[in-house]
């Protein structure tokens, strides 16, 4: 294959990310040609590294998170690009954020075990607020009485924190208590930059317990 084919097909996929909104993987993009032409696996794999050579010194990057490759601003321009946009996206509370962090760490997990681990009441608004915005997911239920829901991350979560996994989250021997895990997290969100305003949820909670 030769450097104006592979040109010609980075061109297409540069297209189609910025014209999605959202992450695409491999498939999906090598789906956007006719099986005549439709490029192999590997080839595409070589077209995403030209891409995001390409990118190196420009306003934005190409990412790949867990549900494919997507281009997005780079974090270091989010102060100016967001400046677009006069409604800005809310702050979550550290009680959703310490939730969230539970999740992720000790997953799947029941509402009745975060409760639990931070010795205070989860609200229900904060459990809505997280599947509503498919960060995380009921896989079952506990075999206990009454059945809790037992939830989880999803792919979704990982993408907006610009991960391919739970690997590449911090070691939990690394932090000390959930406040500084609610940091943490805190700090991959101011990271990205969001076109939509978001809902924070009032939650009175204030005392939380240290994860060993």
């Amino acid at each position: 294959m030769n450097e104006e084919h592979l040109l010609r097909i980075q061109a297409i996929a540069e297209a189609a990310l910025l014209a999605a909104g959202k992450p695409l993987s491999l498939d999906q993009l090598r789906e956007l040609f006719s099986e005549e032409e439709r490029p192999a696996r590997q080839v595409m794999e070589h077209v995403m590294v030209l891409l995001e050579t390409a990118c190196e010194g420009r306003g934005f990057e190409l990412k790949k998170v867990a549900s494919g490759y997507r281009l997005q601003v780079r974090e270091e321009f989010a102060p100016w690009v967001g400046r677009l946009f006069e409604e800005k996206p809310q702050r979550y509370s550290r009680a959703l954020l310490e939730t969230l962090a539970l999740i992720a760490y000790r997953q799947p997990i029941t509402r009745g075990e975060i409760e639990d681990i931070r010795g205070v009441t989860v609200s229900s608004n904060i459990i809505r607020t997280l599947l509503e915005r498919e960060w995380v997911r009921v896989v079952g239920h506990r075999d206990v009485p009454g059945r809790p829901a037992m939830y989880a991350t999803t792919k979704q979560f990982l993408d907006y924190f610009n991960l391919t996994g739970l690997d590449q989250m911090p070691p939990l021997n690394e932090v000390r208590d959930l406040e500084e895990i609610g940091r943490e997290i805190e700090k991959n969100m101011q990271g990205e930059i969001e076109f939509e305003s978001t809902t924070a949820e009032n939650d009175d909670e204030s005392s939380s317990q240290t994860l060993h």
